[in-house]
């Protein structure tokens, strides 16, 4: 599973092995307060649910026994120099 979070969103692509459907491809909001405190473990819950054909809920603990690897990327230090924003740490 990979998760990227960016400014805006968080994509998700999720390789499934052993499943009639390989692979799983997922966008949701980067932040969404009113859904979730965390768009990463969001993306992961959905996942698990989707694979283990159970609602999993909310911000509760993941039952990760079973998950071979998680790998996750993000553009969010790379938007804020592009934008230059953040604080000056050089110079």
């Amino acid at each position: 599973m990979r998760p990227s979070r960016s400014g805006t969103f968080t994509d998700v692509h999720a390789y499934i092995p052993n499943s009639s459907k390989d692979e799983l491809v997922l966008k949701l909001l980067s932040v969404d307060p009113r859904n979730y405190a965390d768009a990463p473990t969001e993306a992961i819950r959905q996942v698990f649910s989707h694979i283990r054909g159970v609602q999993i809920p909310r911000n509760g603990p993941l039952e990760i026994s079973d998950v071979e690897s998680i790998r996750m990327g993000t553009t969010i230090a790379t938007n804020a120099l592009l934008e230059r924003q953040g604080e000056r740490v050089a110079f």
